[in-house]
């Protein structure tokens, strides 16, 4: 296929990825597209599974991917209107519920100390969707809070004394407090800016994959390319975090970069590699295809960076 074939056969797939194909490869804002993402596809399929109690799954954070937690982070992925009215009050409810002693959101009866991934991951669809920010203080002290030596973050710093960053917990982390910031956040900004500068170059210090001692890789499941990626870490899910955050091509990048290029398929298009194992609402694509996600994402962010010339003549 030809990029303007690639462009139509996405352009076939769900509202929500119709949206994000106009506005991040065609350069158009259509909102007439986003306000319908709430209402057909898999936006409609998420929100008709939330219960009248506010939750999805059994609660908070149960069962793991259906519950409301993981739910929430796939709405925003999926680009619903942030002003969207159940998903507040889904929102406010949990703000309002599950709160821990340190201030994080903290889901576990047993465990006193909030895990800064899951808070990661909650600042980001809890300052998508403009929850008000009294209720993000006390998120933002306590991932400040866990800021380790090397800049990053890793769950388990304030549970067993972690000292080495995991990409999987700074990643999570860097994609919550960027949405603040882009939210108009003002609470600790410049603290947070701060911390987020560190811990992108702590993931360019790795070049996205590779042990910053040995140059190994340290994880192969990292060159998958799953699709929803929940809290794992995956190079196609790091670069679409740089792009969103606006960053410039750093040469730390070009590793990643060329395993991308290496996993295109002869029609251009790029396959959902995995499903991350456990219950779901539903199946967006099938593992092993060509994935709509997947080729959206890579192409978005090769616009971005300049990596290949985006010829599109969509009338």
């Amino acid at each position: 296929m030809n990029n303007n074939e690639i462009i139509y056969w996405l352009l076939e797939g769900d509202v929500s990825i119709q949206y994000q194909v106009n506005r991040d490869l065609l350069s158009t804002e259509r909102s007439d597209l986003r306000k319908r993402i709430s209402g057909e596809g898999w936006g409609k399929k998420l929100l008709s599974a939330r219960k009248s109690s506010g939750h999805w799954g059994l609660k908070f954070y149960q069962p793991k991917w259906t519950s409301t937690h993981y739910t929430l982070l796939d709405l925003r992925n999926l680009c619903v209107e942030p002003d969207n009215p159940l998903i507040k009050q889904s929102v406010e409810l949990i703000v309002k519920t599950e709160k821990g002693a340190d201030g994080g959101m903290n889901p576990s009866g047993t465990i006193k100390q909030s895990d800064v991934c899951l808070n990661g991951m909650f600042l980001n669809y809890a300052s998508y969707f403009k929850t008000d920010n009294n209720h993000l203080t006390s998120v933002v002290d306590f991932i400040l809070s866990q800021v380790m030596p090397d800049k990053a973050f890793n769950c388990m710093f304030n549970r067993s004394g972690a000292r080495h960053g995991s990409l999987h917990s700074t990643l999570s982390v860097l994609e919550g407090i960027t949405e603040y910031s882009k939210g108009g956040y003002k609470y600790r900004l410049n603290e947070i800016n701060e911390v987020e500068t560190g811990a992108k170059e702590f993931i360019l210090e790795h070049r996205l994959f590779m042990s910053d001692r040995t140059g190994d890789i340290i994880n192969k499941d990292f060159l998958k390319l799953p699709y929803p990626s929940r809290w794992r870490y995956d190079i196609l899910r790091a670069l679409d975090y740089f792009r969103h955050a606006g960053d410039g091509l750093d040469r730390r990048m070009e590793p990643a970069i060329d395993i991308l290029l290496d996993k295109r398929n002869r029609n251009r298009t790029w396959n959902l590699q995995a499903h991350h194992p456990g219950q779901v609402h539903f199946e967006m694509e099938k593992a092993g295809k060509p994935s709509r996600w997947n080729t959206l994402r890579v192409l978005r962010l090769f616009k971005h960076f300049g990596i290949e010339e985006m010829k599109i003549n969509i009338k």
